[in-house]
C-alpha cells in the first residue's frame, strides 16, 4: 500500500474518532437485574437483555424509549474496584424509566454492565452515545 494512501488512511480514522468522542456525552452507570418486564416502554414485551433504563437526564418524558445507546465504561466511582472497565463497548435499547433517586445516568440491565465492567464497582463513569 501507497505511503499517501496510508497517510490517508490514518488521517481518516483520527478524524472519526474525534468526531465520535466529541459527540460522547460523560456519565455514570448502575445496573439492575431480572427480571426485566414489565418495562416503562413496552410493558411486558421481552427485549432482550442488552437493555438499560433512563434516568432524567435522558428520559425526555418518555422520548428516551427504543432510542440505543453506545455505552463505555471509563472509569471507576469509588475506591472498592479502582479498574473496573474492561475497555470494550456494548449497545442497549432504553426500555424502562429509571426513577427519581435513580444513582445513574443509564441504569443498565445486568448483562449489559458485565459486558463492560466488573459487577462489583455496582457504579461506574461512562460515556455514552445516541446512535
Amino acid at each position: 500500500m501507497g505511503l499517501g494512501i496510508r497517510a490517508l488512511i490514518i488521517v481518516s480514522m483520527t478524524i472519526f474518532t474525534l468526531t465520535s468522542v466529541a459527540n460522547a456525552a460523560v456519565g455514570t452507570a448502575t445496573f439492575y437485574t431480572p427480571p426485566y418486564v414489565p418495562s416503562s416502554c413496552y410493558g411486558f414485551q421481552n427485549n432482550g437483555v442488552m437493555i438499560a433504563a433512563a434516568s432524567d437526564v435522558i428520559w425526555g418524558n418518555r422520548a428516551a424509549c427504543g432510542r440505543s445507546y453506545r455505552v463505555r465504561c471509563i472509569g471507576a466511582t469509588n475506591q472498592g474496584v479502582p479498574q473496573p472497565c474492561k475497555g470494550t463497548s456494548v449497545v442497549v435499547k432504553i426500555v424502562d424509566y429509571c426513577p427519581p433517586g435513580c444513582q445513574g445516568t443509564i441504569d443498565l440491565s445486568q448483562e449489559a454492565f458485565s459486558a463492560i465492567a466488573n459487577p462489583a464497582a455496582g457504579k461506574i463513569r461512562i460515556e455514552y452515545t445516541q446512535i
